[in-house]
């Protein structure tokens, strides 16, 4: 069963247990899977795409819950973060920052970097492997320690 179909079936089973940060969620993640698939003239967008629409669903979820936070609405960030953990649900699992140094050295010495001028080789590499098992900025900023070593 894809992504696509998977969401589908939980919003039905969300509307029957009424559960109505479930259901707003889901239904977010419905809207930008049929946006994408406008875009694409392709009928059902693939797992692929679908995981890139709530790996930014989560990030908008982020950035909204810090603005609230920091204007005191925590009524609204408290929704924000019960949406949140729904689609953090369907992504896969982030990888721990031992991990994921390990991962990026690696594939610096695959890739023969040696400076920080060889950011551009490496970078691309990384996005691939880790492909939203981790937050970008991380990955950059943990990337240009490694290579200024």
């Amino acid at each position: 069963m894809s992504l696509f179909q998977q969401v589908n079936e939980q919003i039905k089973e969300a509307m029957k247990a009424k559960n109505e940060a479930r259901l707003r969620a889901l239904r977010s993640m419905k809207s930008a899977f049929l946006i994408l698939a406008t875009e694409t003239g392709a009928g059902e967008p693939d797992d692929e795409t679908c995981l890139k629409a709530i790996q930014k669903l989560a990030k908008q979820r982020k950035d909204s819950i810090a603005v609230f936070e920091q204007q005191n609405r925590i009524d609204l960030a408290s929704k924000e973060q019960e949406e949140l953990l729904v689609l953090e649900e369907y992504l896969p699992k982030a990888l721990g920052e031992e991990e994921l140094k390990n991962i990026l050295e690696n594939l610096i010495s695959q890739s023969g970097a040696s400076s920080m001028k060889d950011l551009g080789k490496v970078m691309p590499l990384a996005v691939k492997e880790i492909a939203g098992r981790a937050d970008g900025a991380l990955v950059a900023s943990m990337l240009k320690n490694l290579l200024n070593n």
